[in-house]
């Protein structure tokens, strides 16, 4: 399946003060120069935030991991989990179409949403209030056909009960998730016929579903509110306050425009005249670019907006500085780039600029100035 980005995106994307402190713990979850490895969780936050993925959001958050924004549209668009379209404001349901449902009426159930939503998976209802789409196998192959809504599992489906599922989500309700047919979980029809002596003493429900109905709405997305925000590797809780997070709005595509970004703190970086690590030998460096300009060191693979700006602040301003540099200062260079260590070495920075610096292109280059990534202010 061919994934692109939406073709109507909104102007900007800033996460909740909320989720913005959750976010910045999980970056702490990763090895210094690693923090790259926080894309996943940090791009599910956004799509939580605003029902999609859009391209301001994958470039707000590969910016607060100092990542070319290339990268962070390889993770989106590779992960069926991430929505690159809007999704319905209510629900957007994921029907499993693989082999043990299609077997057990997966089709009927995509009959039912071509019916009540809309003729095409991911076209919105009419009243934008519901999406769908046929899935791969979402492993609940002896609950066969089952649907995933929002967080939770719908198992054991006919095509009435799917139907009144949907209406009660029009409605307002929360249908509970699980088995739709009066199993407890995954249990032979006619019941269970062994570790007999552990069904007494459970509760009303599974445990998935159980943790579901406490909370009191599967459909609902993560917004910021839940507290706490726990970072216990941290050993506290992300947001300090004792007091609830305050009820944040979900920004609608629409009124993307007007939201007001939240402001992050730098982080406080190397200077060009600060030795942080005492390895190697500090290149030369310049207090400003020549007068022609800056060069756009975006063009190097590895190199994003926000690293940009941090080499720049070391003295760096052009592809032939950085293609002369020896290996000594190479190793200057990996070990003052605070957070992104080793990033000189891992992406072969000296090798792309000497060529960019001869007028030449390298493959990533001309792949980026192609599809437009990246532009020279």
């Amino acid at each position: 399946m061919l994934r692109r980005l939406h073709h109507e995106q909104p102007k900007d994307f800033a996460f909740t003060a909320a989720n913005l402190a959750w976010a910045e713990a999980q970056i702490t979850k990763y090895p210094e120069g690693r923090q790259a490895s926080a894309i996943i969780p940090l791009l599910w936050r956004a799509q939580e935030q605003e029902g999609w993925l859009t391209r301001p959001a994958i470039e707000h958050v590969s910016d607060m991991l100092g990542l070319a924004y290339i990268r962070g549209l390889e993770v989106a668009s590779f992960y069926f989990m991430f929505q690159l379209q809007p999704v319905g404001k209510i629900a957007h349901i994921q029907v499993c179409g693989t082999t043990s449902c299609m077997i057990c009426g997966a089709e009927d159930l995509i009959a039912v949403c071509k019916d009540k939503i809309a003729a095409k998976p991911h076209q919105l209802s009419e009243d934008g209030n519901f999406s769908w789409e046929e899935v791969e196998c979402l492993g609940s192959c002896s609950n066969a056909p089952m649907a995933q809504i929002g967080k939770d599992y719908y198992e054991d489906l006919t095509t009435e009960r799917f139907a009144q599922i949907i209406d009660e989500l029009e409605s307002g309700k929360v249908p509970v998730p699980g088995p739709q047919n009066g199993r407890y979980a995954s249990e032979p029809l006619s019941g269970i016929t062994s570790l007999k002596e552990y069904d007494s003493g459970k509760t009303q429900y599974n445990a998935s579903v159980q943790l579901a109905t406490d909370i009191g709405d599967t459909v609902k997305r993560i917004d910021g509110t839940e507290v706490p925000l726990l970072a216990p590797w941290q050993g506290k809780a992300a947001n300090t306050s004792n007091k609830p997070a305050s009820k944040t709005t979900i920004v609608k595509p629409e009124a993307a425009s007007k939201a007001k970004p939240v402001k992050t703190a730098p982080k406080p970086v190397a200077s060009a005249e600060t030795d942080t690590s005492g390895a190697g030998n500090k290149p030369k460096t310049l207090k400003a670019a020549r007068a022609s300009g800056a060069d756009d060191l975006k063009l190097i693979k590895g190199i994003g907006p926000k690293l940009e700006a941090l080499v720049n602040r070391l003295g760096f301003y052009h592809f032939d500085q950085i293609g002369n540099w020896t290996d000594d200062e190479v190793a200057w260079v990996d070990q003052n780039l605070e957070g992104f260590k080793g990033r000189v070495t891992r992406d072969t920075w000296v090798a792309q600029a000497k060529a960019l610096a001869a007028g030449e292109e390298t493959e990533f280059s001309q792949r980026a100035k192609k599809d437009g990534i990246y532009k020279k202010d």
